[in-house]
């Protein structure tokens, strides 16, 4: 079984306790955490002698063999990824909540959030030592659920128009595909990530024209928050207040 660790990163997860033959990273992402990396690894477990011998043959034939600057850059950033990781979390988790609570959204897609239906499975999945973080935490951080990594994909109210008001209001999330960098990061999967992917398949997969995605990074935490309800605000506030007013 192979799983793609790149969204919790090494911090909140663990899947090779979990029992994964093979987990994947992009380590441009979280684990170099600052967007000037491109680079990717495969985890075995150490008895995968003959497994991790044939990737490494091929990894070798392939070319895909990073230089040594890029491997610096990387390690540079694994010596912050827990402290990264961290402020990303709760970023994410006090972002969430708000979303949450907002009546310009629809729904909010972050298992840390206690309403999300796999919450008790997500914190099933925390590694050892992420656990220990959400415990330690103090009980009005964890009164809407724990932190669960970065990522937050949300529904707007409306449509694609309202979904790209919302992407061009925002001040301090930057309109970009990528992810898991210290600065915070929105983009629209439908016409982005996924652009490519024919409109029913979007639609099976859930990936409708008002969906957003969010790579939260480390700013402070009220600034992240004020950004969202002004692009919120902007982007629907007039045609939601106008129905109510009505």
């Amino acid at each position: 079984m192979l799983v793609d660790n790149t969204f919790l990163s090494p911090f909140y997860s663990s899947p090779l306790l979990q029992g994964a033959d093979i987990v994947l990273h992009s380590i441009t992402k979280y684990i170099n955490g600052h967007s000037d990396v491109v680079m990717g690894a495969l985890i075995l477990p150490a008895h995968h002698h003959a497994l991790a011998e044939k990737l490494r043959f091929l990894q070798n034939a392939i070319g895909a063999v990073p230089s040594a600057y890029d491997s610096w850059l990387a390690q540079r950033g694994a010596k912050t990824l827990h402290l990264r990781m961290k402020q990303h979390g709760l970023n994410a988790l006090a972002v969430a909540r708000v979303l949450e609570n907002s009546k310009y959204v629809e729904e909010v897609i972050y298992p840390g959030l206690v309403s999300h239906p796999r919450n008790d499975l997500a914190y099933r999945s925390l590694s050892p030592h992420a656990q220990r973080f959400v415990d330690s935490l103090p009980p009005y951080v964890l009164d809407a659920g724990f932190p669960y990594g970065g990522m937050i994909s949300f529904r707007i109210r409306g449509g694609a128009a309202e979904a790209e008001k919302f992407l061009t209001a925002t001040r301090l999330f930057t309109l970009a595909e990528s992810l898991g960098g210290v600065e915070s990061l929105a983009e629209l999967p439908a016409q982005m990530t996924h652009g490519s992917i024919p409109a029913e398949e979007r639609g099976l997969l859930g990936i409708g024209d008002n969906l957003i995605r969010l790579s939260v990074g480390v700013e402070e935490e009220e600034d992240l928050i004020k950004d969202i309800e002004q692009a919120l605000e902007a982007a629907v506030g007039s045609k939601v207040n106008g129905m109510q007013g009505y």
